[in-house]
């Protein structure tokens, strides 16, 4: 077992029983391999909702994308035999979280909703999260973007506009959980119900690769998805516990 893995299961166990009951909520994704497409139809969504900036081809070759969602490619076997294969990765909302032990002012936590969340007026933009963050999905904002007019009127007014100087990641579309909450704190309920809040990227998803849940519910969609037998998690030997579960591709 590596340092970092023996690191993160040290953390666990000092973590104390019924950690998980404390959460209002534990927001959880499945990606069905077998079903996604690399069509990018979430990258886009995600883009959109989150009012995140074009950073172009130059700045792109240096390393400074600005993408919460991306879509990995892997070829596999041999020509004339090689099979394509296709991952979504975007933030994994890991329950025993490196980014968050290392941020020197706290900017990322985890909160009651189970979700790793990042305030960015605290962010004072070390890069350390980014640094320890096995899966790569936390981007710096190195500039202050504009919206040429008219596209200034396509942002998202539910969403700030981040500065630069700030880290930037995948949320779950955190707005989106916040107004079903309100929504159902309006109806009277207690609870948000499954299926009533979906993320961009789970709204968007042409093949419904993409299912999103409350854990805690053990009738929800996606409770029965993680479930599957053909579950597992992107370096689950890092102990990270994350929050995104994949289904293996099946192969004919």
């Amino acid at each position: 077992m590596s340092l970092f893995s023996r690191f993160m299961d040290g953390w666990r166990k000092y973590r104390k029983p019924g950690y998980y009951d404390e959460f209002d909520y534990h927001w959880t994704m499945t990606i069905d391999l077998d079903k996604c497409t690399g069509c990018e139809a979430c990258v886009t969504a995600c883009q959109a909702e989150n009012n995140i900036p074009v950073v172009g081809e130059d700045e792109m070759a240096k390393g400074r994308e600005m993408q919460w969602i991306r879509i990995e490619r892997y070829w596999e076997g041999e020509y004339p035999n090689a099979k394509l294969s296709f991952i979504p990765m975007m933030c994994q909302h890991c329950d025993a979280a490196p980014c968050e032990t290392v941020c020197p002012v706290g900017a990322t936590y985890h909160n009651q909703d189970g979700l790793n969340a990042q305030i960015y007026n605290r962010c004072i933009g070390t890069r350390a999260c980014a640094v320890y963050c096995p899966y790569e999905v936390r981007y710096f904002n190195y500039y202050d973007h504009e919206w040429d007019s008219p596209l200034e009127q396509q942002l998202n007014p539910d969403v700030t506009v981040r500065g630069k100087g700030v880290m930037e990641k995948c949320t779950f579309c955190i707005q989106r959980i916040r107004q079903a909450k309100d929504v159902a704190k309006d109806d009277d309920r207690r609870r948000v119900q499954d299926g009533e809040m979906q993320p961009a990227c789970v709204q968007t998803c042409p093949t419904k690769a993409l299912v999103f849940g409350d854990r805690k519910d053990h009738e929800s969609q996606v409770y029965k998805s993680m479930n599957d037998p053909r579950n597992y998690r992107v370096l689950d030997e890092l102990n990270t516990d994350s929050s995104v579960f994949y289904l293996k591709k099946v192969d004919a």
